[in-house]
């Protein structure tokens, strides 16, 4: 099956850059198609309910903090789409563990000199905003591209739906709203990349891919009964940083970062890091953490529509590189504006923001708009 719209601009990727793109084009009376591999939008953006669906009041798999003082032009994003946010609990003392063999140790907690905020709901709230911005019928999920080739002045873009029938769109310009090493693993480029820029998308680190997270949930949040803050370092793991996660709405967790590397965890199995997790919980904040009335586990370099076998080990975090993201025949047909590719804050949800209002305002400059519509200025966004 095949369609023709050479003035539609196809953005592949519904997370937050492309949900962002998407919503200036639209703004900017520019049509649009979005692709979305997965059933859902978000992309690295997950917030879920107990049962582990997604939901409205949830808890974050993926992205939860923002820092307003840190990252004002996200503030003003944020404040302009209308969530709420509260502030990240770090009231009451921390807890250090050091070794196994030795006790862990009381601190006093000490005020965050910029306050990480989350998102009332759950950073989702952010995705379900800009989506009911957008007409539903320019958004199509399970839809996952393979191949883009360039045919004359148009590129064509061959995809999947659920069903497995392949599909080939024809547009203008595509905007990759993906983490470059992912696009370079998954998506064929005929004629084929240069060998300098697929080896550039091929080594930059993607965001959250070689990652673990852990929830316990609680009927209540018991620690804050005995003067401590839900936040927790340890040396000994599973867990090796923990944060309160109780929700806006009052639904208790702790939830932690697992420092087992990607194929460390593979060769435990989630049964036995769920139960050694469990264990730790109780160890650092007494029996009641012993038993969570549910639990959570998200380890995303398990997810293909987010990880490829690169992202097994951490490769640290992304430098902003202000070098052109796409290079000879495909400069003037494909634009790269994931997370990873900003010019201030790459990785971050800021840095999503930013990569995709800087990609569709050049967009929408090339095709005659006089506007230049802002969620979030590039200049402004920056990390102290």
């Amino acid at each position: 099956m095949s369609t023709s719209a050479s003035q539609t601009i196809l953005i592949v990727g519904g997370g937050l850059a492309g949900l962002t793109a998407a919503s200036l084009l639209h703004r900017a009376g520019v049509d649009f198609k979005l692709l979305e591999a997965r059933d859902r939008l978000g992309g690295r953006i997950l917030s879920v309910d107990a049962t582990g669906e997604p939901s409205g009041d949830g808890f974050d798999l993926g992205a939860s903090w923002f820092w307003p003082d840190m990252q004002p032009a996200l503030s003003d994003f944020v404040h302009r789409l209308g969530p709420p946010y509260f502030e990240q609990n770090s009231d009451g003392d921390v807890i250090f563990q050091r070794m196994s063999r030795e006790a862990p140790q009381r601190y006093r907690g000490m005020r965050q000199e910029s306050q990480s905020m989350r998102l009332v709901g759950g950073t989702s709230a952010i995705i379900t905003a800009l989506a009911d911005s957008l007409p539903a019928q320019s958004i199509q999920l399970s839809a996952r591209v393979t191949h883009v080739s360039l045919e004359g002045q148009e590129v064509a873009v061959r995809y999947v739906d659920a069903s497995g029938t392949s599909h080939k769109h024809r547009a203008s310009h595509v905007l990759f709203a993906l983490p470059p090493r992912l696009l370079e693993s998954k998506v064929l480029c005929s004629p084929a990349l240069d060998f300098a820029t697929s080896e550039r998308w091929r080594r930059t680190p993607t965001w959250m891919a070689p990652h673990a997270k852990f929830f316990a949930l609680y009927d209540r949040p018991f620690w804050r009964d005995a003067g401590l803050s839900g936040t927790a370092q340890s040396m000994v793991g599973p867990l090796v940083e923990i944060h309160d996660a109780t929700t806006a709405s009052g639904r208790a967790a702790l939830f932690g970062f697992i420092g087992i590397p990607a194929d460390g965890r593979a060769a435990a199995g989630r049964d036995a890091i769920v139960s050694a997790t469990v264990q730790q919980l109780a160890h650092l904040f007494g029996p009641e953490a012993a038993t969570p009335r549910a639990t959570l586990f998200k380890d995303w370099s398990d997810d293909p529509m987010t990880a490829t076998a690169d992202d097994r080990q951490a490769g640290g975090h992304i430098s902003p590189d202000s070098r052109s993201w796409v290079n000879g025949k495909w400069r003037d047909y494909i634009s790269l504006a994931g997370s990873e590719t900003s010019l201030s804050e790459p990785g971050y949800l800021a840095g999503a923001v930013e990569a995709a209002t800087r990609t569709a305002n050049e967009i929408i400059s090339r095709l005659g708009g006089s506007e230049r519509h802002a969620f979030a200025p590039s200049s402004e966004v920056s990390r102290a």
